[in-house]
């Protein structure tokens, strides 16, 4: 029977069938798969499950099926290896607050960054602006205009009071959530899937296997083509299967002017003749992303 993988422990999984919801866990040989994943099965995945004989109400998924797409991150715990943090994901939603909690622009472009290597799209939603100043507000205009400038819709909202706007990008459409803890991805899945706390109590009382929603993702139903997935609050991102020599292909302004430096193998750093930097120093790349890029070029704790 094929199922949609809604939540993961890490060993067991909550999945969505025609016929409901089920618990299952993963049938051994897959474990072996993919050594340098740290998990194999994502919330978004499509799966085959069947019953486990001898074990009421429990099943076990002996198939996964090809994604579209998924986005993963460097393993906080282990080195080397990848963390699947979701698939088969149509566009992100990523969340800035300039209060409790504050975000960095540098942690929005890492996260920027991912989405781009995993070729998915990007929604950027300045929240909680009723606790903005007007400074803060003047200081995210030419911030939130360079990104639009790249293809990235800016949205301002305080979802506490409104959610109509973010509603309106969600139609249709599996999103992603990220951000820091606290900047708005409960308040939003609280408003638009009100029943949300009572079906995740009913869920783990159900399963009592372990389900801790701050550590793993989590899917939810606006309606049978809205979907959220729920990211754990992300402290740090560290980039997965992006090597040094790659990361400006991710950053959209730099892409276009790849290869025509004097040197072939340029880091756009401190080499005579970069043509990235000219951009930079002229204005047509903005000097923050310019910033972060370096950032993420020269800091290889999230590499590890």
């Amino acid at each position: 029977m094929k199922a949609l993988v809604t939540k993961t422990t890490g060993l067991w999984y909550e999945v969505r069938s025609d016929q409901g919801r089920h618990i299952a866990r993963l049938r051994g040989k897959f474990k072996l798969d993919n050594k340098k994943i740290t998990n194999p099965i994502a919330v978004g995945d499509w799966v085959i499950i069947q019953p486990n004989e001898g074990h009421a109400n429990e099943w076990v998924i002996i198939e996964i099926a090809p994604r579209t797409n998924y986005i993963a991150r460097q393993s906080p715990r282990k080195k080397g290896h990848a963390h699947l943090i979701a698939s088969n994901v149509d566009q992100a939603l990523v969340f800035f607050t300039f209060h409790t909690p504050r975000t960095s622009i540098g942690f929005v472009d890492r996260v920027l960054v991912t989405l781009e290597a995993f070729r998915i799209p990007a929604v950027i939603v300045l929240n909680k602006t009723d606790l903005c100043s007007a400074d803060e507000l003047a200081q995210w205009k030419p911030v939130s205009a360079a990104y639009e400038k790249l293809g990235y819709t800016c949205l301002q909202t305080s979802l506490l009071h409104e959610s109509k706007d973010v509603l309106n990008v969600l139609s249709h459409q599996t999103t992603l959530l990220v951000g820091h803890s606290g900047t708005g991805k409960s308040t939003l899945i609280n408003q638009l899937v009100p029943d949300a706390d009572q079906d995740v109590s009913e869920v783990s009382s159900f399963a009592n296997k372990g389900i801790h929603t701050t550590t793993f993702a989590e899917m939810f139903f606006i309606n049978d083509s809205t979907r959220l997935i729920d990211t754990p609050g992300i402290k740090e991102l560290g980039l997965a299967e992006i090597e040094p020599k790659e990361l400006a292909h991710y950053f959209p302004e730099m892409r276009a002017y790849l290869g025509q430096c004097k040197f072939h193998d340029c880091r756009h750093t401190e080499e005579p003749g970069c043509l990235i930097k000219q951009k930079v120093e002229s204005d047509e790349i903005a000097y923050f992303r310019y910033e972060s890029y370096l950032s993420m070029l020269f800091t290889d704790d999230n590499r590890k």
